[in-house]
C-alpha cells in the first residue's frame, strides 16, 4: 500500500474513523435483524439473551450480563420485558439468595426453534458467504480483544 491508500492514522474525516465504521455497521446489521426478530416478538437484544439460554440453560443474571458483555443495569430490565411476555422465568437461587437464576419457559423454548432460521435468513440478506462471516467475526473478536486490552491498561 502506498502512503496514498493509508488513511492518516490522525484524520479528523468521519469515513476514515474505524469506530464510525465499525457503528454503522452494527446499525445495519441491527436494522437486518429487526424484521426477522419482529416475527418472533424480539428485540435484538432480547435475542441476544436468548441466544445465551438456549446456549447455556439457566443461568445466573451476573453470567448472563457477562456473556453479554453488559451491566446488571442494562441486562435487568430486558429480563423484565421477557419474564412479562412470558418467556423466561427469574428466581432467587436455593444455594445463595443473593444470586437470581434466569431460564427459558415452554414459551422461550419454541421461540428456539422459529429463531433457528434467523441466521441464515441473514446471511441471505446481506449475500455473506460463510468464509466472509468466519473472517469478518474473527477480525472483530481480535479487534475487540485489543480494544478491552486497551481500555484495561487506561484505567
Amino acid at each position: 500500500m502506498t502512503n496514498e491508500e493509508t488513511p492518516d492514522a490522525g484524520s479528523p474525516l468521519l469515513d476514515e474513523q474505524l469506530c464510525f465504521a465499525l457503528y454503522a455497521a452494527q446499525r445495519a446489521v441491527t436494522a437486518a435483524y429487526r424484521p426477522l426478530l419482529e416475527e418472533l416478538g424480539l428485540t435484538y437484544p432480547q435475542y441476544l439473551v436468548l441466544l445465551v439460554l438456549w446456549e447455556r440453560g439457566e443461568t445466573t443474571v451476573k453470567e448472563l450480563a457477562g456473556a453479554l458483555r453488559l451491566d446488571y443495569g442494562t441486562v435487568s430490565p430486558l429480563l423484565k420485558r421477557l419474564e412479562s411476555a412470558g418467556v423466561v422465568r427469574r428466581e432467587r437461587a436455593v444455594s445463595d439468595e443473593r444470586s437470581v437464576l434466569v431460564a427459558c419457559t415452554g414459551r422461550g423454548e419454541e421461540l428456539r426453534e422459529r429463531a433457528a432460521r434467523v441466521p441464515g435468513a441473514l446471511l441471505a440478506a446481506t449475500e455473506l458467504d460463510g468464509a466472509e462471516v468466519a473472517r469478518l467475526r474473527e477480525e472483530l473478536w481480535r479487534l475487540a480483544q485489543r480494544a478491552e486490552a486497551a481500555a484495561e491498561r487506561s484505567r
